[in-house]
């Protein structure tokens, strides 16, 4: 059985050619020539240098697939960069598992019905995506039909916030649109921690009365009447959010008798009918499915990830984090990229901000937001 080999770097040099010499001299030492993977990623100030950035890269350091993509923020190691240029790498050798990784690519939102060559294959695709041209919901439905065995994980770029302006890389092209991607061998060991950042409040309801993402009733009661009672009970310090900043988490897997947090699939609150008593959700339930209430705050969020990754081991991890995140939410740099080091023990880590996440929650790959994706290698 072969050994990974994992290496992240971050640069926060704001000339190209010093960031890529200042990331690839630290791969060089860490994971050598001709890693299986490597990560690019770099932030709105470099996003025009994308494309040389990561050709450079690539040309030095021989990877079997290079992915690339412009973010709004990066990480690399316990550190954050919001804000200002950076550039981030991230490199996987996988020697002796054979061949590990090969590449992925879509074109746009009318391409995710071919996915022939994806169809009964296992292991794991971490794919990043352009939201402005796919719609990175219907693709992960689409996967999931194609090759229910396949661990979909991933992010969308948030380089820019224009049709065209987002920034892909694979192998030496650079795309405006679609999706690019990473198939991983299911020799290559990965696992995935999703922290949603939520903690549930009050008991679970089954849903008595929904009109596709309209929710109208809940246990035999108006379903606003029952989120009206839980944020009158909720205690333990919590803050007793506005009936519009709670969320619900449908319970993935219906068999469970005792629900925790991970077994939620959370979903936000998008509008509040006090004269139906109705509240419309972010997602699809249907009648007997059960929900639960749901409280984020930068304290729980904090938590969440702590819990979750806490006690994990691995040779290294790669972050896909929330814009929602970051400063905005924890009024501190370095937040999950702090988080994650310390529970790896300082293991090479690095990652990129999504405007939108992809991961297994139940084993089951959903869209998430204001997330922590974690993917684990070794």
């Amino acid at each position: 059985m072969g050994q990974l080999r994992v290496a992240a770097a971050l640069s926060e040099h704001p000339l190209a050619t010093h960031a890529v010499g200042e990331c690839v001299g630290h791969l060089l030492e860490r994971a050598g020539t001709g890693p299986d993977l490597l990560v690019v990623a770099v932030t709105p100030p470099l996003l025009g240098a994308l494309d040389d950035i990561a050709g450079a890269a690539r040309g030095l350091l021989a990877p079997a697939v290079t992915l690339g993509v412009g973010a709004a923020s990066v990480l690399g190691g316990p550190r954050e960069v919001e804000g200002r240029a950076a550039v981030t790498m991230f490199a996987v050798a996988t020697d002796g598992l054979g061949p590990a990784a090969r590449p992925f690519r879509l074109d746009g939102s009318n391409d995710v019905d071919d996915l022939d060559d994806l169809r009964g294959l296992t292991g794991t695709l971490l794919l990043l995506a352009d939201p402005l041209s796919v719609q990175v919901d219907v693709l992960v439905e689409h996967l999931a039909d194609a090759a229910p065995g396949l661990v979909v994980v991933g992010g969308t770029a948030t380089g820019a916030q224009h049709a065209g302006g987002n920034r892909l890389f694979l192998d030496g092209v650079t795309h405006t649109g679609g999706v690019v991607g990473v198939l991983l061998a299911p020799s290559v060991p990965v696992r995935t921690v999703v922290s949603q950042g939520c903690q549930p409040v009050g008991p679970t309801f089954t849903v008595t009365g929904v009109a596709g993402q309209v929710l109208t009733s809940l246990a035999g009661a108006p379903a606003l009447d029952r989120l009206d009672q839980v944020r009158a009970s909720v205690v333990g310090g919590l803050a007793v959010p506005s009936r519009e900043e709670v969320l619900v988490g449908k319970v993935v897997d219906e068999h469970l008798l005792d629900v925790g947090r991970s077994d939620l699939l959370v979903r936000r609150v998008l509008r509040v009918d006090p004269a139906e008593a109705t509240l419309t959700v972010d997602g699809q339930l249907a009648l007997g499915d059960r929900v639960q209430f749901m409280v984020r705050d930068a304290a729980t969020a904090s938590d969440d990830l702590r819990e979750l990754v806490g006690g994990e081991t691995a040779a290294g991890a790669f972050v896909l984090t929330s814009v929602a995140r970051g400063l905005r939410l924890f009024g501190e740099a370095d937040h999950d990229a702090g988080i994650v080091d310390e529970a790896l023990d300082g293991a090479p880590v690095a990652g990129i901000f999504c405007g939108a996440e992809v991961g297994p929650v139940g084993g089951t790959a959903f869209v998430h937001s204001a997330s922590a994706t974690v993917v684990l290698f070794g």
